[in-house]
């Protein structure tokens, strides 16, 4: 075990846990300081991570743990420019953004295949070879569990981090730095052991490779959630970290529990190891999360045994794995050995077969998610796979169905993808009975009795109708949401209580509430002592109460004032955010013009299109929705768009001139905006430019009239460059912003 003072040099440590240092006023010394403590508590913090995520030894409790976040979190609030990359509070989705994400990245060393072994023949032919090639008992092997996650490289360049990659196609990945960072068991710094054992090449770059993965546990719950939200669910843990690795939010990757297992090294020249065996202790004295599943072989025999008993226990892993990597222990071997044109010579990957069962499918129900999708979902006989039983699995779509050629009544194969997921294989057609017929979708939903939609060239079918009990909640805190409605004090919890007590179903719903009904609304949440002036006593539920109820009732009396394009976009029809809900409010200036318009009207809007039109159509197409929108009007919400005014709105929430703004001088002008601006923020320049007339958008192409692009400016000032369009920076920016005019090349 690796003690504190090993690890950062610093036997003190654990005390500047207890006891904060303080911080003394006056000016440079208080900076100074503080930067001494900032530095402190970032040690503290990433010595506390790796005794809980990687050792599962924490010395501290969970509080204390968060008492330094937040000591931290405050000292880079008050002194912002204390603020690294390397800084703890960067790893849990923080305040760093990247422009750019995803840039390509060159690995130090190509990032190599490896062969596999489909059975135990397979896997003695390798051996017999390597024996031969090296001389029958000359060689150790070392077995590691192979991890089905998703493959990255990370490199430290004077024991710190700097980058992490995709693997990509092994010579070049992608830069995903920002959301690694998020992910608790990978270090920022490495360990002093490790340094030591390096000498006096400590100041190398050294770039690491391993899988980032996501535990099954944690792997269900995010399921759960998507089920819950109606979201297609991940396929299995792979694909969730590998969605979850590439997120454009840092702090989505930070949620979504990530870990890693490091194993191999570009360069082990700077290490000084002679073996894989060793390389993997280094790995863990630099504080890296290894697999404690790893055996030193000495022969053949010994390698059968390590893989029987991984494929034994493999269900009892608390993360996937789909075989065994057997590795030449020495390097000089493996340098002896070399590679192929795809993989190494001295490695192979064992793979273990999938469990299968065979049962009947008795029924295909469906469910409806949040956004109305139809999802089919086979019902079968329990059967026990991978030490579970399973008595269901998804069916995706009707398309898969058809390709499975899957029936009720079917002998089914089912199996678990990835060792998680429930998924029907396939039908045993010999054992098929003379009854099946090929499954329909339905033509109305299971929920609501509503007609279904099936747009052409789209798998899903759906249900519109936004009084559907099952999308119920979604809809509901859609509407109250910043952007849309925007009632402030209206959360998950409070919606939650309103359709317990049978409150509200659909959005029309909110305004027929009074101030007793929210006031006397549970909150969740129960007094903890005994108060006798108020007449309670601990345990009791604690009421929304009256004052807090009249204020939500003053916010939704506040929001029948939001004009039409607030409400198109608040009805969640789909395909129409709030960009496009402008677009046609602006159009059709009324409710009722909207409603009467034909699809084609629709569609003639500039940015709007065929698609978003006939989603537009089947949504004012559904009876059910025009008697929640007639309600709406019943209740006094205004169901229209208020152009005069428009552009001195726009020029006094943007800080452009009002003539310029009613002028439109930049109309009929697109601009993309990237990198960092230093005047204003990406998405204030974008309003400001728009209230001059012009469209702005994340892409760049030869549509593009211009592309203003500051500090850090990625692909799309390539982009730009390399089609022609004009770039322009800041200063240039702030001129149009100021006369309306692009200012001379």
């Amino acid at each position: 075990m690796v003690e504190q003072a090993s690890l950062f040099g610093d036997g003190t440590l654990e005390n500047a846990a207890q006891e904060p240092a303080p911080v003394v006023i006056g000016g440079d010394d208080e900076r100074e300081h503080a930067a001494a403590r900032v530095a402190e508590l970032n040690h503290l913090l990433e010595y506390h991570a790796y005794r809980y995520y990687i050792l599962d030894a924490p010395e501290i409790t969970d509080a204390a743990f968060d008492k330094l976040l937040l000591e931290l979190q405050g000292l880079e609030e008050r002194y912002p420019e204390l603020v690294t990359p390397q800084s703890y509070t960067q790893r849990v989705g923080g305040g760093l953004v990247d422009t750019e994400q995803f840039q390509p990245v060159t690995h130090m060393a190509r990032m190599y295949s490896m062969d596999d072994a489909m059975n135990l023949d397979e896997l003695d032919e390798w051996l017999e070879r390597t024996e031969a090639a090296l001389g029958a008992g000359n060689a150790a092997y070392t077995c590691e569990l192979k991890i089905d996650g998703l493959g990255v490289a990370l490199t430290y360049e004077n024991g710190a981090f700097v980058r992490a990659a995709t693997r990509g196609d092994g010579v070049t990945g992608e830069d995903v730095s920002l959301n690694v960072r998020t992910i608790r068991d990978v270090p920022m710094h490495l360990a002093a052991p490790a340094l030591a054992q390096m000498g006096s090449d400590a100041a190398a770059v050294i770039e690491v490779r391993g899988e980032v993965y996501m535990p099954k546990g944690s792997f269900l719950r995010l399921n759960e959630e998507a089920d819950a939200e109606g979201r297609e669910p991940f396929a299995n843990p792979r694909n969730a970290a590998a969605g979850s690795l590439r997120q454009k939010d840092p702090k989505v990757t930070a949620r979504r529990d990530l870990a890693t297992f490091v194993y191999a090294v570009a360069d082990t020249a700077p290490l000084h190891v002679d073996s894989q065996h060793a390389f993997l202790q280094w790995l863990r004295d630099a504080g890296f999360s290894v697999n404690p599943n790893v055996a030193r072989c000495t022969t053949p025999a010994e390698v059968h045994a390590f893989c029987a008993e991984a494929l034994a226990h493999r269900a009892d892993l608390d993360y996937d794995i789909d075989g065994v990597v057997v590795k030449v222990d020495g390097f000089g071997q493996q340098d002896e050995l070399g590679f192929t044109a795809r993989a190494p010579r001295w490695a192979i990957a064992f793979k273990f077969p999938p469990e299968e069962k065979m049962t009947v499918l008795r029924e295909i129900r469906i469910q409806v998610g949040r956004t109305g999708v139809l999802t089919p979902v086979a019902e079968f006989d329990p059967v026990t796979v991978s030490g579970s039983t399973i008595a269901r699995a998804t069916l995706h779509n009707i398309d898969e169905i058809r390709r499975k050629d899957v029936r009720v009544g079917d002998t089914i194969v089912v199996h678990k993808a990835g060792d998680v997921i429930p998924e029907v294989v396939g039908p045993v057609l010999e054992k098929r009975p003379d009854f099946s017929v090929e499954y329909e979708m339905p033509a109305s939903c299971p929920a609501c009795g509503s007609p279904v939609i099936h747009e052409e060239g789209e798998v899903a079918y759906r249900c519109v109708s936004i009084d559907c009990p099952a999308q119920v909640k979604e809809r509901l805190a859609h509407w109250v949401s910043r952007g849309c409605m925007d009632i402030d004090g209206v959360g998950d919890e409070l919606i939650d209580k309103l359709i317990e007590a049978g409150l509200v179903s659909d959005v029309a719903d909110f305004y027929q509430l009074t101030v007793d009904d929210l006031a006397g609304l549970d909150t969740g949440r129960t007094y903890q002592k005994d108060d006798k002036r108020r007449g309670v006593r601990a345990g009791d539920p604690i009421p929304v109460g009256a004052t807090i109820a009249a204020k939500v009732m003053d916010e939704l009396v506040k929001s029948k004032q939001q004009p039409l394009s607030r409400v198109l976009f608040a009805l969640g029809i789909r395909h129409v955010g709030k960009s496009v809900a402008e677009l046609i409010a602006r159009r059709f200036l009324t409710l009722e013009a909207l409603i009467t318009a034909s699809e084609e009207d629709i569609a003639g809007i500039d940015g709007v299109g065929p698609k978003i039109a006939q989603s537009v159509r089947q949504f004012f197409s559904v009876p059910e929705n025009l008697a929640v929108l007639e309600r709406l009007r019943v209740a006094g919400l205004n169901l229209e768009e208020d152009l005069s005014g428009e552009a001195a709105r726009a020029a006094e929430q943007t800080g452009v001139d009002v003539s310029l703004a009613e002028a439109q001088p930049l109309a009929g002008l697109t601009f993309v905006l990237t990198g960092t601006l230093e005047r204003r923020t990406r998405d204030e320049a974008g309003a400001a430019l728009k209230a001059l007339g012009a469209k702005v958008t994340g892409s760049v192409s030869k549509k593009t009239s211009y592309v203003v692009a500051g500090p850090g400016a990625g692909s799309k000032l390539a982009k730009a460059e390399s089609l022609g369009v004009p770039v322009l920076d800041e200063d240039a920016l702030e001129q149009v912003l100021a006369t309306g005019a692009i200012p001379a090349a």
